[in-house]
């Protein structure tokens, strides 16, 4: 089965979720997540919107020039 992640990135390391979690321990993860991206986006938040201005730039080669198809 494959998985479509929001991120567009369709290789590398699995990331193994227990499926007997409750629903609590969910929860709590999902908790976690959104902690984390609201930190995140307030620490960066002027370079991510500098970013995507320019990710969203048209070049004059009419190129797409995606910067997030950047390789990590």
């Amino acid at each position: 089965m494959t998985f479509h992640q929001p991120s567009g990135i369709n290789q590398g390391l699995n990331l193994l979720v227990d499926a007997n979690w409750t629903p609590a321990q969910a929860w709590a993860v999902i908790e976690l997540i959104d902690d984390l991206r609201e930190r995140l986006h307030s620490h960066y938040q002027l370079a991510l919107v500098q970013w995507l201005a320019e990710d969203r730039e048209v070049h004059p080669d009419g190129l797409d020039h995606d910067l997030g198809d950047n390789n990590f």
